[in-house]
């Protein structure tokens, strides 16, 4: 039991790193479908922002996690402004084909100037680094930072949403675009500040994994951006709380495949059952069947 329990806590805490990701992919898709696969690598950027902030100017984990938010949040509106505007009344594939292009464009311009080498997060502080012992189950100091952060940034973006007049101009261009443009609302301005929350959650998890792995490579957002989308998906991709869902179940899905000794597997266990939730419910956990025209 106590085992289980161990896994609970390392997969939680995993399962809030893509929730921060997959909430990104989510409300983009929500506002406008669009499936931003470069959304991965603002997470790598992110996580950069934060080693750098760390190791050269000697900022501590607050001051480097706000500074990584906040690049993070320029990066996602000049990529949408960029990239995917102009692309606005395009096909979806020529749209899907510009993101592909754009995570590329952000994976080798970073290895340009940083190389290709894995790069290490100084030593975080004494408490960050502790840990204490509840039940026979090791809990992670970091581990509690890392739910307590995500959390906490997942609620605010839920205030956002829900009361706010920002929020309410993003559901309403969600629900129709043009009504909303027509009741006085700025669709681009609101398309713009999606992908900065997005973005701005994504730099988060960034500096939270490189803290808690102590690892990060230009191509690290590669895979974990993959699986945030798996998540996005398995919960009902548009559904802030499907994204919730989906990810910590990912979390604690990938944890425990490595668990019972098979952690070379755990990549194609998470997208495997993916399948299985297509196949079985193709809109997702918490999606409802919707007649689109293609």
């Amino acid at each position: 039991m106590e085992q289980v329990f161990q896994q609970v806590i390392n997969g939680l805490s995993l399962g809030s790193i893509y929730a921060l990701i997959a909430l990104g992919y989510t409300m983009v898709y929500g506002i406008i479908k669009l499936i931003n696969f470069a959304h991965g690598d603002v997470y790598m950027v992110g996580a950069f922002v934060g080693y750098f902030s760390m190791s050269t100017f000697k900022l501590g984990f607050v001051e480097s996690l706000l500074i990584a938010m906040m690049i993070c949040t320029m990066l996602g509106v000049l990529i949408e402004r960029v990239a995917y505007r102009p692309l606005r009344n395009s096909s979806r594939i020529a749209v899907l084909i510009t993101a592909i292009g754009v995570s590329l464009l952000l994976e080798y311009t970073m290895m340009y100037f940083v190389g290709a080498g894995v790069r290490s997060y100084p030593p975080l502080p004494g408490f960050l680094n502790g840990s204490f012992t509840v039940g026979g189950v090791v809990i992670k100091n970091m581990q509690l930072v890392i739910i307590g952060v995500s959390v906490t940034l997942m609620i605010l973006l839920q205030f956002i949403v829900r009361k706010t007049k920002v929020g309410r101009a993003m559901r309403a261009v969600s629900q129709d675009a043009e009504a909303a443009r027509l009741m006085g609302i700025n669709v681009d301005n609101t398309i713009s500040l999606t992908f900065a929350l997005g973005s701005a959650l994504a730099g988060a998890a960034g500096v939270l994994v490189g803290v808690y792995y102590n690892s990060i490579n230009p191509l690290m957002g590669l895979m974990p951006g993959l699986k945030a989308f798996v998540a996005a998906v398995f919960g009902g991709i548009g559904l802030i709380p499907g994204a919730l869902i989906g990810a910590y179940m990912v979390g604690l899905l990938e944890t425990g495949v490595v668990a019972t000794g098979y952690s070379m597997f755990r990549d194609g266990v998470v997208f495997a059952v993916l399948i299985i939730i297509l196949i079985v419910k193709p809109t997702g956990l918490l999606g409802k069947n919707i007649k689109e025209k293609v």
